[in-house]
């Protein structure tokens, strides 16, 4: 076979992502935050884009999905989207966050619903409400500077997880002064801050409340006894009767293991939900956050003024440019928001029993579900649910909280295993002290309510949000009936 070089001709179709497409497919998985953050860089560099004011436009039609069009889409608050025809239950499903003064020493507790409100930290942190108080207490300026290093050192919940011959080499100090800056820190307030265990932590509480006698310290010396609910030992160690070891165990209930918290270690910003749903008289009000709608315009008058000093070319090309990104970026931004709008419509219909009943009433939904129902494709559905977020009266959600995997169920439509998980959480609490539920048994019970689980699914699910087993739960409830 001759080999011979030759000139062939060839047509093939390919898919190419244009950079302009790429960017559109990236502001759809930004947050709010992070839009602010673009289109403020968009407006340092593009000098015919400038902030106008908000649109107040709205898609008003329960049935029809909104048209697709280069403006902003309609949220006036007259005509917002109406979805279903029922009214929204006020009453927010209930939280459960494993707490201290509930015995859950040394466990990890956690929430029914997300903790999604909004947040923020207008108040001092832990280390300028310390630093406020070192200048007032130290002795000399070298125990301030040294407590004032301490006090930076410690964590959001005021422990110091930093060794103090650390601390004593980096400023060239005596072990002696630092351990007595140490003890500077340990007074202030809240009573706790600048421990180096949960022990000492809870013994700096005692000695405040002056209820640290030896009983006491032997206690608190023994909390790894106390979260396994070893009670006749306990009381054995530490020389008391029924009553004052009852008396004892409130005490040490009513310490805060974390005391940093209350002013918290560091800024936290604040979700400002994408979309707001509220009751109306026939059905849901949806409609997007206008503090979160970034609004530009395209400066007109100020293109012409600079078309028409353009003396050449390039200075043309370049200006025509300029506009055809301003255009681009003003309808991607609108196309994002519609987006937005229509995929939170769909999750509302889908999950309507969440917003009538709560959790319980969820029902398990997929992104293809959503994707099919908006004529858009799966992908889409995934980056514009992600880092947004949802504010209803029962309280603030990230648009991937409705979507779960689920089991079946005897209506034949499954339940969603946020429902499982809502439920059990609803059995174990309350369960009878004395006859704590096994897996098993809390398998039996589901499957009774037309659920059905497996006693391994019951487990993972019990596991996931924070309970522990039927034999954790018996020593809980029994030093929580002390």
């Amino acid at each position: 076979m001759a080999l011979a070089p030759r000139l062939d001709l060839r047509q093939t179709q390919s898919l190419v992502m244009t950079p302009q497409l790429q960017q559109a497919i990236k502001l759809l998985a930004l947050s709010n935050l992070e839009i602010e953050t673009f289109v403020a860089d968009a407006l340092e560099s593009n000098p015919l884009l400038e902030m106008g004011e908000v649109s107040r436009e709205t898609a008003s039609d329960t049935s029809a999905e909104p048209q697709e069009h280069d403006s902003a889409p309609d949220l006036d608050g007259d005509n917002a989207l109406d979805i279903a025809d029922h009214a929204i239950d006020p009453e927010a499903a209930p939280g459960d966050m494993g707490d201290w003064s509930r015995g859950d020493i040394g466990g990890a507790g956690s929430a029914e619903l997300p903790d999604l409100e909004n947040r923020s930290s207008a108040g001092p942190t832990l280390a300028e409400h310390l630093s406020d108080q070192i200048g007032a207490v130290a002795r000399d300026p070298r125990e301030a500077l040294i407590a004032l290093r301490i006090a930076g050192e410690l964590d959001e919940a005021g422990y110091l997880p930093t060794d103090l011959l650390v601390i004593a080499d980096e400023l060239g100090a005596p072990l002696v002064a630092v351990e007595q800056a140490l003890a500077t820190v340990q007074s202030l307030d809240p009573t706790g801050v600048g421990a180096r265990s949960l022990s000492e932590c809870l013994a700096l509480q005692a000695k405040e409340a002056d209820r640290y006698d030896p009983c006491m310290a032997r206690l608190i010396d023994n909390l790894d006894l106390v979260a396994a609910g070893e009670i006749a030992r306990l009381k054995r160690m530490c020389e008391v009767d029924d009553e004052d070891f009852a008396d004892m165990l409130a005490e040490l209930r009513g310490y805060d293991p974390k005391p940093g918290l209350a002013y918290g270690g560091t800024a936290q910003a604040a979700i400002v939900p994408d979309v707001l749903i509220a009751p109306s008289a026939d059905g849901w009000d949806i409609r997007l956050n206008e503090a979160s709608l970034p609004r530009l315009v395209v400066n007109r008058d100020y293109f012409l003024e600079l078309k028409t000093g353009a003396r050449d070319k390039a200075a043309h090309s370049w200006l025509n440019e300029q506009l055809g990104e301003a255009d681009w970026l003003i309808r991607a931004l609108d196309q994002r928001q519609k987006t937005i709008l229509k995929t939170a419509a769909e999750i509302v219909k889908k999950q309507e029993g969440f917003f009538r009943h709560g959790v319980t009433a969820m029902r398990p939904l997929t992104l293809r579900e959503v994707a099919e129902q908006i004529e858009m494709h799966e992908s889409t559905v995934s980056r514009v649910t992600s880092n947004k977020y949802l504010a209803c009266p029962r309280g603030t959600f990230e648009l991937k909280y409705f979507f779960s995997s689920g089991v079946s169920a005897a209506d034949g439509e499954g339940a969603s295993s946020e429902a499982i998980k809502a439920r059990i959480r609803a059995l174990c609490e309350a369960e009878d002290p004395k006859k704590v539920l096994s897996d098993q048994k809390l398998a039996d019970l589901l499957n009774e309510e037309g659920f059905d689980l497996a006693r391994r699914t019951v487990a993972k699910y019990r596991e996931a949000i924070g309970i522990g087993s039927s034999a954790q739960r018996r020593r809980q409830k029994k030093l929580a009936a002390l």
